[in-house]
């Protein structure tokens, strides 16, 4: 079995839904009293979102590289940062560690290759449905993207940092998310991707007639693959 490396914190409700899932998955496969080799190394996320307010990417990229170096120093053999928004530094993370990233927006864009989906809507933070580094990594792939206009960005960024990061979940943010996902299916969405870790704490693969990509889901299940040396 391979140690597996894990940078959270960001925020720490979807980190605890990583840890669980990761080690579901392995007594799943393994059974007994089997559970997975991590190493967690969790960071403060006061700070983080400070700097993602004050576009200091720069000092983010810092703040993660140093978290890596220290995990792989400590015998991780992958890293897998728990989050969507912060893979917009992996790249840059990534040339600094001598071990893998599992990169969420590598295996999110495999799975919905093999579905044969060539247009997906994308929730997320401003940071992850702005910024490109998702479309962009889609594109790659042949798969294009829709996101929400400028106030349903604004409503679902608010319901992930203002609710969902502070331990928040309500029927009528749930009603929202799910009002903005319908609006992308009529936009030509042929599928949904939750691009933070956060959102599938509020809707799951079951609450919508469209498919929907859970990224937490499918990074933990990438790792998992890893760990037990399947990938």
């Amino acid at each position: 079995m391979r140690t597996l490396g894990l940078i959270g914190g960001m925020s720490w409700e979807s980190t605890v839904e990583y840890y669980r899932k990761i080690n579901e998955l392995v007594n799943k496969k393994l059974g007994g009293w089997n559970s997975a080799k991590l190493l967690l190394y969790s960071l403060n996320f006061e700070q983080i979102v400070k700097f993602q307010k004050e576009f200091k990417w720069s000092e983010l990229t810092k703040i993660l590289v140093d978290a890596a170096v220290k995990l792989e120093k400590c015998g991780a053999e992958a890293i897998l940062i728990c989050t969507n928004t912060m893979h917009k530094v992996a790249p840059d993370v990534k040339r600094e560690i001598n071990v893998p990233i599992i990169d969420i927006v590598e295996v999110t864009a495999k799975k919905i290759r093999s579905s044969g989906l060539k247009r997906i809507g994308l929730l997320g933070t401003k940071f992850t449905m702005e910024d490109g580094f998702y479309q962009y990594r889609l594109k790659k792939y042949a798969i294009d993207t829709l996101t929400p206009d400028s106030v349903d960005r604004e409503i679902v960024n608010d319901i992930i940092y203002e609710e969902l990061c502070k331990g928040i979940r309500s029927e009528k943010s749930k009603r929202t998310i799910l009002r903005v996902i319908e609006k992308l299916k009529q936009k030509g969405a042929g599928g949904i991707i939750l691009g933070c870790t956060e959102l599938p704490l509020l809707v799951n693969e079951g609450d919508s007639d469209i498919t929907i990509f859970d990224t937490t889901k499918i990074h933990c299940e990438e790792a998992v693959k890893f760990i037990l040396g399947e990938s």
